[in-house]
């Protein structure tokens, strides 16, 4: 019994070695959204793609940390559902002031949502990158997030590896010198470098776009929790599986033991598998609103806004009618927009402008508002409501109304002092 118990104490202190802590609630700074729904969680992972370590040989061109995978974990308050929210790489969003971890502070600015760890952790300490790519996150979700997990590329081989790999089904051949896969058409299992390779390749399958990737992601993650439920039964496998998860695992301080994890795996152990769902923000290619950028993706509002409203709310979100509600997109530069500044402030209306024309819509005039107003409005002529309600969804707590006085052929935003920027 006692060399039971010294080896159970040792396993566990051994595990908990492993975990990385980083204090970011620090780091975050103010002005974040509130908590709407106590009891639930979000929680931010992150996909490292460190070139440190044994990393290295992924690529030694990269001098900045990066992030390779983005996702939003949501954990309902009843622990009866879960979902899991990918953010693609390439969004373009608005990311705000950071420290940058050396001393000074970057300018706020649109770009890939990514570039907020690398601008994060421009001093090379995780605690920065994660600080600023949660600031960018609740920036532009209004999501509470209330954990943070990074997760590197070593630890995920050795996760598939401890459950002796997992299955995947190509329809094609696989050729990616950059992912370093070689992989065959039809089912087959992969571990070690094919699994990392086939979960990291873009350019070499499909339409080599970072929403293919995404699929292929949560396809893959959905597998390795089916599998961690039946093949974690043994001592050696569990073991495995933790001791390379942890080794790679950095999170936040109330997160960074193996109680706290582990009562966080119970918590999700329990959510029944066919409602763990797995999402994608909906999106659309900017190049649509915006023909020189080829790059990235937008956000597609409202869809966007309601699918992180419903979850601020602990509403479970319907896959399939988030698709379906997301067929049609509104374009943003199909949104014509006249802009009135009822603030007293000059400026604010050629400012407001220079912010929506640079999101892509399209700005017919500025002014200023006949009278004052103490709140942002967006007012519509009838037959504009989908136009208007895509430029208020972007506008958190801004007031919508049908006015058949409202200029013909034009959405009319009325600034109001609580105006600050586009969601």
């Amino acid at each position: 019994m006692i060399a039971a118990s010294g080896a159970a104490a040792w396993v566990y202190q051994d595990l908990d070695g492993n975990i990385h802590s980083a204090d970011v609630d620090n780091r975050i700074g103010g002005g974040r959204p509130v908590n709407a729904s106590p009891g639930s969680k979000n929680i931010l992972v992150v996909g490292s793609d460190s070139r440190a370590g044994g990393n290295a040989k992924y690529g030694r061109d990269l001098t900045t940390m990066q992030s390779d995978t983005l996702m939003v974990l949501h954990v309902a308050a009843d622990r009866k559902w879960a979902t899991v929210v990918s953010l693609p790489r390439d969004s373009w969003v608005a990311v705000p002031a950071c420290d940058r971890g050396d001393g000074s502070r970057s300018a706020p600015h649109h770009f890939k949502i990514n570039e907020a760890f690398a601008i994060g952790g421009t001093g090379g300490e995780v605690a920065g990158a994660a600080a600023c790519t949660i600031r960018t996150v609740e920036r532009n979700t209004g999501l509470r997030i209330d954990h943070f997990m990074s997760v590197d590329f070593q630890g995920f081989k050795g996760m598939v590896d401890a459950l002796d790999g997992i299955e995947v089904c190509p329809r094609t051949a696989i050729h990616d010198t950059k992912a370093h896969l070689d992989l065959a058409a039809g089912c087959q299992t992969v571990k070690g470098e094919k699994a990392l390779g086939y979960v990291r390749t873009r350019y070499s399958i499909g339409d080599s776009s970072d929403l293919g990737r995404i699929g292929r992601q949560q396809e893959f993650m959905e597998a390795l929790a089916a599998k961690a439920r039946t093949k974690l039964t043994s001592p050696n496998a569990l073991y495995g599986f933790l001791d390379s998860a942890t080794r790679s695992l950095t999170t936040d301080k109330a997160l960074a033991g193996i109680k706290p994890l582990s009562a966080l795996a119970s918590e999700i152990k329990h959510v029944p598998g066919d409602r763990l769902t797995f999402l994608t923000v909906p999106n659309y290619v900017r190049e649509v609103d915006v023909p020189a950028d080829r790059a990235n993706v937008v956000w597609q509002y409202p869809q966007a806004a309601d699918l992180f409203t419903a979850l601020a709310q602990d509403k479970e979100v319907d896959k399939e009618r988030l698709a379906a509600d997301s067929k049609d997109p509104v374009y943003a530069h199909t949104v014509r927009i006249r802009v009135l500044n009822g603030t007293g402030t000059p400026g604010r209306a050629a400012k407001a402008a220079d912010t929506l024309r640079t999101a892509g819509f399209t700005v017919t005039g500025i002014g200023n508002a006949p009278e004052p107003t103490q709140r942002t409005t967006v007012r519509h002529p009838p037959g504009l409501r989908a136009s208007a309600e895509v430029l208020a969804s972007r506008l958190p707590g801004s007031a919508v109304r049908e006015d058949a006085q409202a200029a013909p052929g034009a959405v009319t935003l009325t600034l109001g002092p609580d105006f600050d920027t586009l969601r």
